[in-house]
């Protein structure tokens, strides 16, 4: 299990990346960014934290942040893992991302 520290939220928790994953005191956030230009919200977050850049769930990035991130991120796809846990947290992505598409929620 590769763990890479980001910071600490002003409230005290950890922002980690963890195999492949953003997450939030040890907690999946989100498995990809989303730059903040394409976000539903981005005129409030600017608001609140105008350094922002990208959203990982409901974690505002600097553009720094978001780097490193991706980078982690990336190379995460790259190590494909062939372990049981590992196929089936794939396939319970796919499945997420299928029925999303579809409109199931």
């Amino acid at each position: 299990m590769s763990t890479t520290f980001i910071r600490t939220t002003s409230d005290g928790r950890r922002i980690e990346v963890i195999d492949g994953a953003v997450c939030l005191d040890g907690r999946i956030e989100a498995r990809e960014l989303v730059a903040l230009i394409e976000h539903p919200n981005r005129q409030a977050i600017l608001r609140v934290l105008p350094r922002a850049t990208h959203m990982a769930g409901r974690l505002a990035l600097t553009m720094e942040e978001a780097n490193q991130i991706q980078d982690l991120l990336a190379e995460a796809r790259r190590e494909l893992d062939l372990s049981p846990a590992a196929l089936h947290r794939r396939m319970q992505d796919v499945m997420l991302h299928r029925a999303k598409m579809e409109g199931v929620e």
